[in-house]
């Protein structure tokens, strides 16, 4: 055997996926990003509460404004980004973002900076944020052929669980040494570094279809709903991201204040027991490959979601001293089903649609499941007043529980592994459950990228929350 060739193995064996230039180059512009987005997550409300005064609904109204543009804008940008190139647009995104965090601290030091202000900067970073990740979702399967998808998902997914780890100790430790609005500066340089490492990637997008300008932007909208709502397999996987979204949502909209005046925590312990999820987070990501190999995508997926969903129960229960524990490993169980759940899903859905879909049913699939998002929260907050913190944790981690049914009830139940492609037929996919040669996986790798292949979790995702 050629020694360079040898060499190569050894490292692929060991590195996996980060072994290939162009993966590790968006591997860590994405882990930048991640990192920075868990500072911006803290800092942003920490400016509107101490530099600005402002109340407790103004600091939600922002956490909205970071939403809104996947309800307002999501289903158009889906159909856009299948019919322009990904990287360009990755690089805008990024700029955008950066550029507008530049200007609050800018702001601030003029002593101009205003609540309008902020929530100015929300909705254009949540716009350029349901820009990007379609874009970057369909972007991955041009860096990765089918057979490092799942592993490059679960690769991206560690890195992003691990960032809301760190994120908001560093947003701590940066806004208690230089201040609330000096750490949004240091997003703003992730948001650079992930630029950089995308303009330094090598590979080369495929062609855009010239035909597809020509079809109208509603009846390609209207194409990504239809593939998504007629699949069994993509309906069931949105259907129970939205159900599982909103119940998430609505026991982390009280989960802090149940932590704090029913459970009588101080803030410190409170943060700590919330790292609990981003923990099984990473662990979930670390796992997901090895699973998934052992049990099958389908049956792997649902056997996880079986095991770890109950978990969820365990919340409500917490109690002073050693009862603590209960919500630590229920939040961490948790986090490790739905990390899971990101790589498979993700991965599912990066070899299973056409390439010139992709972006579309991504979108699809992000503004179904988002739109429960702040219908989660006002749920929960509104139970939490009427009848309680303890049994609206309860009612909605209730929801949470049994959710995986959704899944068992479609075709997946039936099958140790979700098809790698989809059939001619609109409701029959072909599964490929033997293994193919290096040499015929290069060949159907080349294929896509001569046919304009594109690529995809997420979400996303913070503590315990999916975001496909």
């Amino acid at each position: 055997m050629d020694l360079t060739k040898r060499a190569t193995g050894r490292a692929r064996t060991r590195w996996g996926v980060l072994a290939q230039r162009d993966f590790r180059l968006l591997w860590v512009g994405e882990t930048a990003s991640g990192l920075g987005n868990g500072i911006t997550a803290v800092a942003l409300p920490l400016i509107a509460v101490e530099v600005l005064d402002a109340s407790s609904t103004a600091v939600g109204l922002l956490a909205a404004a970071v939403w809104l543009p996947w309800l307002v804008v999501g289903l158009p940008v889906g159909a856009w980004v299948d019919r322009t190139r990904k990287r360009p647009l990755m690089l805008a995104c990024d700029l955008v973002s950066a550029a507008a965090l530049v200007s609050i601290p800018m702001a601030a030091w003029l002593g101009a900076l205003t609540y309008g202000h902020l929530v100015g900067v929300a909705l254009v970073c949540g716009t350029a944020a349901v820009c990007f990740n379609p874009a970057y979702h369909a972007y991955i399967r041009t860096v990765l052929d089918g057979r490092d998808l799942l592993e490059g998902n679960a690769k991206l997914q560690g890195s992003e669980a691990a960032t809301r780890v760190v994120g908001p100790g560093a947003a701590g430790l940066l806004a208690q040494a230089c201040g609330a609005v000096a750490a949004l500066v240091a997003d703003a340089v992730t948001f650079l570094v992930s630029a950089f490492c995308l303009r330094r990637i090598a590979v080369v997008e495929p062609d855009r279809a010239p035909e597809a300008e020509r079809v109208p932007l509603r009846r390609q909208i209207g194409e990504g709903l239809r593939f998504v709502g007629r699949d069994r397999y993509l309906r069931s996987m949105v259907a129970w991201g939205a159900v599982i979204n909103m119940a998430l949502m609505g026991y982390q909209a009280v989960q802090v204040v149940f932590l704090v005046r029913t459970v009588g925590l101080n803030p410190a312990m409170v943060g700590l027991l919330l790292t609990s999820g981003s923990a099984g987070g990473i662990v979930g990501a670390l796992v997901a490959t090895r699973a998934t190999r052992r049990f099958g995508t389908a049956r792997g997926l649902l056997l996880l979601q079986a095991v770890t969903a109950p978990f969820v129960l365990l919340l409500p229960m917490t109690t002073a001293g050693p009862g603590l524990s209960l919500f630590a490993a229920g939040a961490f169980t948790v986090g490790i089903g739905v990390s899971v759940a990101n790589v498979v899903v993700g991965s599912f859905r990066q070899s299973y649609c056409p390439p010139h879909l992709l972006g579309r049913v991504v979108a699809t699939a992000m503004v179904i499941n988002h739109s429960t998002i702040p219908l989660g929260s006002l749920v929960g907050g509104v139970l939490g007043d009427a009848v309680g913190y303890r049994t609206t944790m309860w009612i909605m981690t209730a929801i949470v529980a049994p959710s995986w049914l959704i899944l068992a009830m479609s075709p997946m139940r039936r099958q140790r592994d979700l098809p790698r492609e989809r059939a001619g037929s609109d409701t029959e996919p072909r599964v490929e459950t033997g293994a193919r040669t290096e040499s015929g996986a290069r060949a159907e790798s080349g294929a896509r990228a001569e046919s304009g292949a594109q690529a995809e979790s997420g979400a996303p995702a913070e503590a315990q929350t999916s975001r496909w």
